[in-house]
């Protein structure tokens, strides 16, 4: 026990309310501890039972009881501190700068322990001895110690200030209600102190809870900080990869253009070598021929001169090469046809891009959706995790509730929302047929159905496997590039927006807009009957991907 009372502190044993150590310490039900006489006070001027520390509130006032093992516990650090304060030396008691000095001291002031609000004396540890030891000095009230203790004095009647005139907020003396506070509520200074002093306890708790949510306010600032920079970072990459793609297809159009004027450049090369070998060609027969009619011009053998006439005598025949020309080639045009393309490669690939980039936003709100068995048809077959659909062809007996869709072949999301955006991806491939959407809650789910926004249904479906159709008012035939293999469903409920994409080639497959949103909305699903297995392949809700 010695060893533990070292470490023991002051702090340990003060009661939050008088801030002093306790004295006849109670413990209330939630756990806290005070000195019975505050707690008692603050009930008692409060008109209810309260912790001072947690609020906890508590209907009937409980029964306190003081804390013998808390009273040990408080009379051991009473005494171990005496104890302390005892042994030590004058030199540490020796009234330093800002210190209260005591008065009774000559010659070298030493350090006041306590101040006595009576006699308006503080004394150090020596002079205070009488006060803890005289029966009529014990009654004397003892604080720590302070400065100017004239100032607890009544000006007008020199009285001690001993009672707290409530109406103008001043401390007074006994004198002091019969003369200048008539008619006043006067309260003993005591008494008063208790009450203040439990309003600190409760404006202190006030005041730590103001400080806890200013500290949660600025975890919030510094977590949206946080997302911020993160999805600045995510923009700032698929800003690069956007641009970075478009910049290669303009290099790709200047390489094709150059290329283009290279390779007619490199035909009309060839094509003037050619002409040039054979006029190279004719030029060396011709020069061939004239060397023998020269030579033959200076002959002197008669004979030989008309014997070689006849096949001299006239020019070898060569092509005529009036008409043939190599005009230089024109590019007048070529860069404005190279811009056009390019401009029309560059629409294409930003019309591309802009839908990648609005199904990534779009995924972004994607949402956790199960299938909900208490609404399937009862032909229908739901997987464990509730994520599949299919038909199997073979009615279940299944109660007729109110949810369940009793004539057609479909099913509802177990979740529902009624307000802000939510999206969700159906894998249909290798089905021919199907229905996808969404519905409100009031829709019929028994005997015939008109799917239509009017009835509540916004809805898409596919028949004869290429067959695509949006049931709006009038229903829409749609023309898609490609069949859909999985399709993205997005919903904005504040802006009445329901849109279908293809989520593979990320585009937009069909929006109903316009719409007039008031119950809550559940995601809709109908795999259609197998058809003999033709159509056999399940609906499988996936989970969606933010890079896709």
């Amino acid at each position: 026990m010695a060893a533990a009372s070292n470490l023991l502190s002051e702090d340990q044993f003060l009661c939050s309310i008088c801030v002093d150590v306790f004295t006849d310490p109670v413990s209330t039900p939630c756990g806290h501890n005070f000195c019975k006489n505050c707690i008692t006070a603050n009930w008692n001027i409060n008109y209810r039972c309260r912790c001072p520390m947690c609020k906890e509130a508590f209907t009937t006032r409980p029964d306190l009881k003081v804390n013998t093992f808390i009273s040990e516990m408080v009379a051991q650090f009473r005494q171990s501190a005496q104890q302390k304060a005892s042994s030590s030396s004058p030199e540490q008691q020796v009234s330093k700068p800002g210190e209260v000095p005591c008065d009774v001291c000559t010659g070298t002031k030493l350090k006041a322990l306590k101040s006595c609000l009576v006699c308006l004396v503080s004394y150090c540890e020596t002079h205070l001895e009488p006060h803890l030891t005289v029966s009529g000095l014990k009654r004397h009230q003892l604080i720590n110690p302070v400065k100017n203790l004239e100032d607890r004095m009544c000006t007008k009647h020199d009285k001690p200030l001993e009672l707290f005139c409530r109406t103008d907020q001043e401390c007074v003396c006994t004198h002091c209600p019969a003369l200048d506070h008539k008619t006043h509520e006067v309260a003993p200074l005591k008494e008063e102190y208790d009450v203040k002093k439990a309003e600190l306890v409760e404006t202190e708790a006030e005041i730590q809870q103001i400080i806890q949510k200013k500290r949660q306010k600025i975890q919030e600032i510094k977590h949206s900080v946080k997302l911020s920079k993160e999805n600045a970072y995510v923009e700032v990459a698929e800003g690069v990869r956007v641009f970075t793609s478009l910049k290669e297809s303009v290099e790709r159009g200047l390489n094709e253009l150059i290329s283009g004027i290279q390779k007619r450049q490199r035909i009309t090369e060839k094509q003037a070598e050619a002409f040039i070998k054979e006029l190279e060609r004719e030029i060396s027969e011709l020069k061939k021929r004239s060397t023998e009619v020269d030579h033959l011009s200076h002959s002197e053998d008669h004979i030989h001169l008309l014997q070689s006439f006849p096949s001299l005598k006239d020019v070898p025949p060569t092509k005529d090469w009036t008409d043939v020309s190599i005009p230089p080639l024109s590019y007048d045009g070529t860069v404005v046809v190279a811009l056009a393309q390019l401009e029309e490669t560059l629409s294409k690939a930003m019309k591309k891009l802009f839908a990648e980039t609005e199904l990534k936003r779009l995924q972004k709100c994607a949402v956790d959706v199960t299938l909900d068995p208490d609404t399937a048809n009862p032909e229908l077959i739901l997987s464990a995790d509730a994520k599949q659909v299919n038909h199997g062809g073979r009615r279940k007996n299944l109660p007729d509730n109110p949810e369940r869709f009793s004539h057609y072949n479909f099913v509802l999301g177990k979740q529902s929302f009624s307000s802000g955006r939510f999206y969700f991806e159906v894998q249909v491939k290798r089905k021919p047929k199907w229905n996808l959407g969404v519905v409100r809650k009031s829709i019929n789910r028994k005997g015939e159905i008109t799917m239509r926004p009017k009835e509540g249904y916004w809805t898409i479906w596919l028949r004869n496997g290429n067959e695509y159709k949006a049931l709006d008012d009038p229903p829409v035939r749609l023309s898609l590039q490609s069949q859909p293999q999985k399709v993205g469903v997005f919903v904005d409920y504040e802006e009445g927006l329901v849109s279908f994409y293809d989520v593979d080639a990320a585009a937009l497959i069909y929006s109903f807009t316009g719409c007039s949103f008031t119950e809550k909305l559940y995601p809709f699903f109908s795999p259609c009957r197998n058809d003999g297995g033709l159509n056999s392949a399940p609906m499988i809700i996936c989970p969606v991907s933010h890079t896709a």
